[in-house]
């Protein structure tokens, strides 16, 4: 879902028929800080100077997307009418909140492998309607994305290969009919369905639950027979084994946790008269 779009159905949803506060105010003009409560990754500007420019709300960040915060920091400021900002409040608090605290979980991760040569990639893990601004707040958290969805990349997970009855055969087909740029990649839960896959012309191997010392096996056997193909650790990563996985020598590691367990950083608003 297209920026614009998440913000106007986060307003609809928010606003209903109409704020009834807007019935009473008396539209002065108010300035309203928005403050950090804790210390993070802020991520959101994007979604939130959309809803500026949709609703004729000015709004003035001190803070960018992917920019370390402290707690006390003010990130940005909102001017306008009392009830234009009111009726704003919950819809801005809560993008900000939930990007930020994807951002911050993300970052925490890139922090543990920055010292390899490997990238965090997150997940189709996430909530409907939501995929496309949770994965832009991975990305502020210094993330990489997996694929968006079904249509940019062939991945055969185990459910797909229980319908597969010649792996050699299918990716030959496969090659003549999906786009040329897709790459193929396919999800091995041992050593020797690594070795089989890879023989089969698959472009990237995910080693899914596989203990490190097998990644390993898989990588030493990469890098002696088919050095183009990229391998891809996953399964239950998490802060106290990413390390471990990290120290395999595989090019990618994907979580969904970066996304799933990740926890809204806390964020408030406060109004002042113009």
């Amino acid at each position: 879902m297209r920026v614009k779009e998440v913000v106007r159905e986060a307003i609809l949803e928010d606003i209903g028929r109409g704020d009834l506060f807007s019935l009473v105010s008396d539209r002065r003009l108010v300035e309203a800080k928005v403050i950090a409560k804790e210390d993070g990754i802020f991520s959101g500007k994007l979604y939130i100077k959309e809803l500026g420019e949709m609703e004729h709300l000015e709004i003035e960040f001190l803070k960018y997307d992917g920019n370390p915060i402290h707690k006390g920091d003010i990130i940005c400021y909102v001017r306008g009418t009392a009830n234009t900002v009111l009726m704003y409040e919950r819809v801005i608090l809560n993008i900000m909140q939930h990007c930020s605290g994807i951002s911050t979980n993300t970052a925490s991760f890139v922090e543990l492998v920055k010292d390899y040569n490997v990238k965090l990639l997150d997940t189709r893990k996430t909530r409907p309607g939501l995929r496309v601004m949770e994965k832009y707040a991975v990305r502020c958290g210094g993330g990489t994305n997996h694929r968006l969805g079904l249509d940019d990349c062939l991945m055969l997970k185990d459910t797909h290969l229980a319908a597969i009855d010649d792996l050699h055969k299918f990716i030959k087909i496969s090659r003549k009919r999906i786009p040329y740029t897709s790459k193929i990649e396919i999800e091995c839960e041992s050593v020797e369905a690594t070795y089989t896959a890879m023989s089969a012309g698959a472009d990237l191997i995910m080693c899914d639950n596989m203990e490190t010392p097998d990644i390993m096996k898989v990588v030493e056997y990469r890098n002696k027979n088919y050095p183009h193909v990229l391998i891809e650790a996953s399964g239950n990563v998490d802060k106290t084994n990413i390390v471990a996985f990290a120290q395999t020598g595989v090019d990618a590691i994907s979580s969904g946790s970066l996304i799933h367990k990740a926890v809204w950083l806390d964020f408030s608003m406060r109004i002042e008269h113009k």
